[in-house]
Protein backbone atom coordinates (compact mmCIF):
# COMPACT_ATOMS: atom_id res chain seq x y z
CA UNK A 1 0.00 0.00 0.00
CA UNK A 2 1.69 3.39 -1.26
CA UNK A 3 1.00 7.06 -0.03
CA UNK A 4 0.04 8.63 -2.96
CA UNK A 5 -0.56 12.65 -3.66
CA UNK A 6 -2.45 13.75 -6.31
CA UNK A 7 -2.27 17.44 -7.51
CA UNK A 8 -4.93 18.21 -9.79
CA UNK A 9 -7.61 21.02 -10.20
CA UNK A 10 -10.37 19.10 -12.28
CA UNK A 11 -12.58 17.86 -9.93
CA UNK A 12 -13.64 15.08 -11.85
CA UNK A 13 -10.22 13.91 -12.54
CA UNK A 14 -9.01 13.93 -9.38
CA UNK A 15 -12.10 12.09 -7.99
CA UNK A 16 -11.80 9.75 -10.81
CA UNK A 17 -7.80 9.12 -9.86
CA UNK A 18 -8.45 8.59 -6.37
CA UNK A 19 -11.64 5.97 -6.40
CA UNK A 20 -9.30 4.19 -8.95
CA UNK A 21 -6.18 4.52 -6.49
CA UNK A 22 -8.08 3.09 -3.37
CA UNK A 23 -9.65 0.46 -5.23
CA UNK A 24 -5.94 -0.86 -6.34
CA UNK A 25 -5.15 -0.62 -2.49
CA UNK A 26 -3.45 2.95 -2.47
CA UNK A 27 -3.60 5.50 -0.33
CA UNK A 28 -4.56 8.62 -1.83
CA UNK A 29 -4.45 12.19 -0.95
CA UNK A 30 -5.84 15.37 -3.59
CA UNK A 31 -4.97 19.00 -3.68
CA UNK A 32 -6.17 21.09 -6.33
CA UNK A 33 -2.98 23.74 -6.10
CA UNK A 34 0.22 23.73 -6.67
CA UNK A 35 1.01 25.49 -3.71
CA UNK A 36 -1.36 22.66 -1.64
CA UNK A 37 0.92 20.26 -3.81
CA UNK A 38 4.06 21.42 -2.65
CA UNK A 39 3.17 22.04 1.33
CA UNK A 40 2.00 18.31 1.18
CA UNK A 41 5.17 17.01 -0.07
CA UNK A 42 7.31 18.67 2.38
CA UNK A 43 5.48 16.01 4.93
CA UNK A 44 8.01 13.04 3.28
CA UNK A 45 5.15 10.86 4.20
CA UNK A 46 4.38 10.28 0.48
CA UNK A 47 5.70 7.21 -1.90
CA UNK A 48 4.43 9.23 -5.58
CA UNK A 49 2.95 12.19 -7.02
CA UNK A 50 0.50 12.25 -9.93
CA UNK A 51 1.21 16.02 -10.87
CA UNK A 52 -1.54 17.81 -13.22
CA UNK A 53 0.68 20.65 -15.66
CA UNK A 54 -2.02 22.68 -15.92
CA UNK A 55 -2.46 23.93 -11.95
CA UNK A 56 -4.10 27.73 -11.61
CA UNK A 57 -1.64 28.92 -9.10
CA UNK A 58 1.85 27.42 -9.79
CA UNK A 59 1.88 25.19 -12.70
CA UNK A 60 2.92 21.76 -12.74
CA UNK A 61 6.61 22.39 -14.11
CA UNK A 62 7.13 25.21 -11.47
CA UNK A 63 6.07 22.71 -8.76
CA UNK A 64 8.79 20.54 -10.00
CA UNK A 65 11.38 22.32 -10.46
CA UNK A 66 10.75 23.70 -6.27
CA UNK A 67 10.70 20.19 -5.58
CA UNK A 68 13.54 19.19 -6.78
CA UNK A 69 15.51 22.14 -5.77
CA UNK A 70 14.35 21.07 -2.19
CA UNK A 71 15.95 17.76 -2.97
CA UNK A 72 13.78 15.66 -3.49
CA UNK A 73 13.58 11.90 -5.16
CA UNK A 74 9.83 11.42 -4.61
CA UNK A 75 8.80 9.93 -8.05
CA UNK A 76 6.69 12.06 -10.04
CA UNK A 77 4.15 11.10 -12.76
CA UNK A 78 2.91 14.38 -14.69
CA UNK A 79 -0.27 14.51 -16.29
CA UNK A 80 -0.58 16.52 -19.45
CA UNK A 81 -2.98 17.48 -22.00
CA UNK A 82 -0.38 19.06 -23.80
CA UNK A 83 0.73 17.14 -26.14
CA UNK A 84 3.83 18.62 -28.00
CA UNK A 85 6.92 17.08 -27.75
CA UNK A 86 8.71 20.03 -25.95
CA UNK A 87 6.01 20.01 -23.20
CA UNK A 88 7.26 16.47 -22.45
CA UNK A 89 10.75 16.79 -22.54
CA UNK A 90 10.62 19.60 -20.79
CA UNK A 91 8.35 17.96 -17.99
CA UNK A 92 11.38 14.35 -18.35
CA UNK A 93 14.07 17.40 -18.05
CA UNK A 94 12.81 19.06 -15.30
CA UNK A 95 12.75 16.36 -13.04
CA UNK A 96 9.76 14.32 -13.90
CA UNK A 97 9.73 10.38 -13.84
CA UNK A 98 7.09 9.27 -16.25
CA UNK A 99 4.07 11.45 -18.25
CA UNK A 100 0.49 10.43 -19.25
CA UNK A 101 -1.29 12.37 -21.79
CA UNK A 102 -5.15 13.31 -21.29
CA UNK A 103 -7.65 11.59 -21.70
CA UNK A 104 -6.19 8.51 -20.36
CA UNK A 105 -7.35 5.50 -18.64
CA UNK A 106 -7.15 4.50 -15.34
CA UNK A 107 -5.30 0.92 -15.88
CA UNK A 108 -2.69 2.97 -17.69
CA UNK A 109 -1.72 5.61 -15.21
CA UNK A 110 -2.12 2.31 -12.83
CA UNK A 111 0.89 0.69 -14.66
CA UNK A 112 3.19 3.71 -14.56
CA UNK A 113 2.56 3.99 -10.50
CA UNK A 114 3.69 0.60 -10.30
CA UNK A 115 6.20 0.78 -12.26
CA UNK A 116 7.73 3.88 -10.45
CA UNK A 117 7.10 2.31 -6.93
CA UNK A 118 8.67 -0.94 -7.71
CA UNK A 119 11.46 1.23 -9.15
CA UNK A 120 11.88 2.88 -6.09
CA UNK A 121 11.19 -0.23 -4.01
CA UNK A 122 13.66 -2.93 -5.79
CA UNK A 123 12.22 -5.59 -3.00
CA UNK A 124 9.08 -5.13 -4.26
CA UNK A 125 7.88 -8.42 -6.29
CA UNK A 126 7.06 -7.73 -9.71
CA UNK A 127 4.37 -9.40 -10.67
CA UNK A 128 4.11 -9.67 -14.54
CA UNK A 129 1.60 -12.71 -14.17
CA UNK A 130 -1.65 -13.14 -13.62
CA UNK A 131 -3.74 -15.84 -12.62
CA UNK A 132 -7.58 -16.86 -11.90
CA UNK A 133 -8.57 -20.84 -11.97
CA UNK A 134 -8.22 -21.65 -15.97
CA UNK A 135 -7.05 -17.99 -17.24
CA UNK A 136 -3.18 -16.99 -17.06
CA UNK A 137 -2.82 -13.50 -18.39
CA UNK A 138 1.07 -12.28 -19.27
CA UNK A 139 0.89 -8.52 -18.85
CA UNK A 140 4.40 -8.56 -20.09
CA UNK A 141 4.07 -10.51 -23.31
CA UNK A 142 0.09 -9.35 -23.66
CA UNK A 143 -0.79 -13.02 -24.46
CA UNK A 144 -3.48 -14.93 -22.39
CA UNK A 145 -4.29 -18.69 -21.86
CA UNK A 146 -7.34 -20.24 -21.18
CA UNK A 147 -6.61 -23.96 -19.85
CA UNK A 148 -3.30 -24.08 -21.72
CA UNK A 149 -4.92 -22.44 -24.87
CA UNK A 150 -3.59 -19.67 -26.00
CA UNK A 151 -6.56 -16.75 -26.76
CA UNK A 152 -6.07 -13.80 -29.08
CA UNK A 153 -7.96 -10.40 -27.77
CA UNK A 154 -7.95 -7.09 -28.93
CA UNK A 155 -5.98 -4.26 -26.78
CA UNK A 156 -9.31 -3.33 -25.05
CA UNK A 157 -10.50 -7.19 -24.33
CA UNK A 158 -7.00 -7.29 -23.12
CA UNK A 159 -7.43 -4.13 -20.95
CA UNK A 160 -10.98 -5.48 -19.98
CA UNK A 161 -9.69 -8.96 -18.45
CA UNK A 162 -7.00 -7.65 -17.08
CA UNK A 163 -9.19 -4.89 -14.91
CA UNK A 164 -11.49 -7.98 -13.83
CA UNK A 165 -7.82 -10.38 -13.15
CA UNK A 166 -7.10 -7.93 -11.13
CA UNK A 167 -10.17 -7.98 -9.23
CA UNK A 168 -10.52 -11.71 -8.70
CA UNK A 169 -14.61 -12.58 -7.14
CA UNK A 170 -15.31 -8.59 -6.91
CA UNK A 171 -17.90 -7.33 -8.29
CA UNK A 172 -17.40 -4.50 -10.74
CA UNK A 173 -19.94 -2.02 -11.84
CA UNK A 174 -20.41 -0.92 -15.84
CA UNK A 175 -19.15 2.36 -14.42
CA UNK A 176 -16.09 1.01 -13.22
CA UNK A 177 -15.06 -1.11 -15.90
CA UNK A 178 -16.08 2.30 -17.85
CA UNK A 179 -13.44 4.49 -16.29
CA UNK A 180 -11.12 2.23 -15.88
CA UNK A 181 -10.99 0.64 -19.71
CA UNK A 182 -12.28 3.92 -21.86
CA UNK A 183 -11.17 6.21 -19.51
CA UNK A 184 -12.75 9.22 -17.30
CA UNK A 185 -14.41 11.42 -20.14
CA UNK A 186 -16.14 8.39 -22.02
CA UNK A 187 -19.91 8.09 -21.81
CA UNK A 188 -21.42 7.06 -18.98
CA UNK A 189 -24.71 6.31 -20.97
CA UNK A 190 -22.59 4.20 -23.22
CA UNK A 191 -23.24 0.34 -23.59
CA UNK A 192 -19.79 -0.35 -24.46
CA UNK A 193 -18.85 -2.04 -21.80
CA UNK A 194 -21.74 -5.09 -22.37
CA UNK A 195 -20.62 -5.09 -26.10
CA UNK A 196 -17.60 -6.44 -24.39
CA UNK A 197 -18.30 -8.26 -22.30
CA UNK A 198 -19.76 -10.38 -24.76
CA UNK A 199 -16.73 -10.39 -26.74
CA UNK A 200 -14.73 -11.80 -23.86
CA UNK A 201 -17.39 -14.34 -23.15
CA UNK A 202 -17.00 -15.62 -26.58
CA UNK A 203 -13.56 -15.86 -26.44
CA UNK A 204 -12.55 -17.20 -22.86
CA UNK A 205 -15.79 -19.27 -21.83
CA UNK A 206 -18.87 -16.98 -20.70
CA UNK A 207 -18.45 -19.67 -17.66
CA UNK A 208 -15.67 -17.55 -16.36
CA UNK A 209 -17.91 -13.60 -16.64
CA UNK A 210 -20.86 -13.95 -13.60
CA UNK A 211 -23.52 -11.31 -14.40
CA UNK A 212 -25.10 -10.02 -11.12
CA UNK A 213 -27.96 -8.14 -11.50
CA UNK A 214 -28.42 -4.36 -11.37
CA UNK A 215 -24.30 -4.51 -10.10
CA UNK A 216 -22.43 -5.40 -12.95
CA UNK A 217 -20.08 -8.27 -13.73
CA UNK A 218 -17.53 -10.47 -11.63
CA UNK A 219 -14.85 -12.90 -12.62
CA UNK A 220 -15.14 -16.40 -11.40
CA UNK A 221 -13.30 -19.33 -11.25
CA UNK A 222 -15.12 -22.03 -13.49
CA UNK A 223 -12.56 -25.18 -12.08
CA UNK A 224 -14.35 -25.13 -9.06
Amino acid sequence: MAQILIVEDEPGISSFITKGLKSAGHQPTAVGTGREGLAHAHTDGYDLMILDIGLPDVDGFEVLRRLRGQGSTMPVIILTARSSVDDTVAGLEGGADDYVPKPFRFEELLARVRLRLRTTDPAAPETTVLTHGQLSLDMLTRRVNVDGKEVELSAREFALLETFMSHPGQVLSREQLLSRVWGYDFDPGSNVVDVYVRYLRKKIGAEHLATVRGMGYRLVDASR
